[in-house]
């Protein structure tokens, strides 16, 4: 699938999560369809284990459960998500068929140490999946902030062209920034009911 960038009503699937160690063992992992007009024209909400590796599966999961052939793009907010959950973006990309990229707004030393450190079981997988997704491009945006981004069945150029279109202010991405609102939102309703 290849994405119209000029075209007005492109449609993104911003997915971001919200998580609290110790309180959730599941994070919420939240998706917001949304054209570049910015009108929001659907949502998916499903669950991640808390340091476990079932995030690639969910993202996908979520892709597929909006039944939905006119998503352009998916735009993921980290690659490392819920505690050192790994997703494989090529396993999302190439399960969707639909061009991705992932946004980051920080500079990284890297992650490998605390896999090390934390997941004494599975570290090797993880960095495994983490260095296959690649390095990040620094982009500067329209807006004048920077963000770095992994981007796959898109060119450089157009990766930036879709981000200047979806980011209104700042550096986050209107997909993304409603995502994260929601996956809050709904954390913490769960956390105010008790669940865990």
């Amino acid at each position: 699938m290849s994405v119209h960038v000029h075209k007005r009503a492109i449609r993104a699937l911003g997915v971001s999560e919200s998580f609290r160690k110790g309180f959730n063992e599941r994070s919420v992992l939240a998706g917001v369809v949304m054209r570049a007009d910015m009108i929001i024209d659907g949502f998916a909400v499903t669950s991640v284990t808390v340091g476990g590796m079932d995030a690639t599966d969910r993202v996908i999961e979520l892709y597929k459960s909006l039944r939905r052939s006119d998503i352009n793009l998916i735009l993921l907010n980290g690659c490392v998500i819920s505690w050192y959950n790994v997703i494989d973006l090529n396993k999302v990309y190439e399960e969707t068929g639909t061009p991705l990229i992932c946004v980051t707004y920080e500079e990284s030393e890297g992650l490998e140490k605390y896999f090390m450190e934390l997941f004494p079981d599975d570290w090797r997988l993880r960095i495994s999946i983490y260095h296959k997704n690649g390095g990040r491009t620094l982009l500067k945006l329209k807006t004048g902030h920077e963000v770095y981004a992994r981007f796959l069945g898109i060119e450089e150029r157009d990766a930036k062209l879709i981000l200047d279109k979806f980011t209104r202010e700042g550096a986050i991405p209107e997909p993304l920034r409603v995502a994260r609102l929601l996956a809050r939102t709904l954390m913490r309703s769960q956390l105010n009911q008790g669940g865990g």
